[in-house]
């Protein structure tokens, strides 16, 4: 198998990782949108979770992870249910961590431990424990290759950055002790800006904030109605979709209609229809600088404030205004 990913460039990819990628579970990830909502209120927004899991599994190659660990990062989102974390909202999870929560019942009722099997593999030693995996996951503020490849496979495929820019970051990456870190200032200022052009200027957009607040409402409707399930958010987005469209009840296909109808929305604290919050995300990467790891943020007065800048817009929240 051939990979041709964006970001990272040409792989071959075979034995192991080849027949994960063909199983059900990752490719119905094709069918799960990163955003949620977002590809509905602007078709452009289309980046999926296959297209991060692929990523994030060849980030981790590239940086010289090991097969099981790139396994791992590949499978890392494969229970994120339709629309990814919309059903945190429809279930009123701040901590939005639902797929975290179902993660061991979907694998274990997937083929994925027969595959991992057959290739000499014990399933539990690998992707039921990711503590281990400090390439794919480390805890914020840190860098992993989860919060690095979804920001600038965003950021790139939304044309904020180039792959210039990209593959400048990725040269600076370097990787201590099975940990990701930078080795410039500069650098690290770069991303912690771009980082939260992702997780305050895209996630927080008003039309991004206007397309999940209407989609939650709806599948909240939908659910109280009996037209959908839980077991539905099992399904891919288009899927789902569907069964909202075909469904007799007037208010739920109007309701969905109108969502992917033109909409103009402005951000407004003072006369808004819609205020929410989502879960925080700051980021400060450690820098080696001397020979020690140093938080980018005592290095830098413009980290510092822009963390600060983002934990008070996290906390405030979006306010948005529909204008028609």
């Amino acid at each position: 198998m051939v990979i041709n990913d964006p970001l990272y460039g040409t792989y071959q990819v075979d034995g192991v990782l080849a027949a994960l990628i063909n199983s059900r579970p990752v490719q119905r990830l094709k069918g799960i949108h990163q955003g949620g909502a977002s590809y509905l209120v602007n078709r452009a927004w289309n980046v999926t979770r296959f297209d991060h899991s692929i990523g994030v599994m060849l980030l981790i190659k590239r940086l010289g992870g090991s097969l099981e660990e790139q396994i791992a990062g590949l499978l890392h989102d494969i229970s994120h249910t339709a629309f990814s974390h919309i059903i945190d909202f429809v279930m009123d999870n701040e901590k939005e961590d639902y797929h975290e929560r179902i993660f061991h019942e979907v694998v274990i009722n997937s083929e994925l431990p027969l595959i991992l099997k057959m290739y000499g593999y014990n399933y539990e030693e690998i992707i039921m424990d990711d503590s281990k995996w400090t390439l794919l996951e480390q805890s914020a503020p840190e860098l992993c290759a989860d919060r690095v490849d979804y920001t600038l496979r965003d950021m790139y495929t939304y044309r904020n950055i180039s792959l210039a820019d990209v593959e400048a970051f990725l040269q600076n990456l370097i990787v201590i002790d099975g940990k990701m870190y930078l080795n410039k200032l500069e650098i690290a200022e770069w991303f912690v800006e771009l980082y939260y052009k992702e997780v305050i200027g895209f996630f927080m957009d008003p039309l991004n904030i206007y397309g999940s607040d209407r989609l939650t409402v709806i599948l909240q409707q939908a659910l109280e109605k009996g037209i959908i399930s839980l077991s539905d958010f099992f399904l891919e987005d288009e899927e789902v979709i569907e069964i909202l469209r075909s469904t007799h009840e007037q208010e739920i296909t109007q309701s969905i209609a109108q969502l992917q109808q033109p909409v103009s929305v402005i951000e407004d604290e003072k006369n808004y229809h819609i205020h929410r919050k989502t879960k925080l995300r700051l980021i400060d990467p450690s820098i080696l600088s001397k020979g020690q790891l140093i938080r980018s943020s005592k290095l830098s007065n413009r980290i510092k404030d822009m963390n600060q800048q983002a934990y008070e817009k996290a906390k405030k929240g979006s306010y948005v205004q529909i204008l028609g």
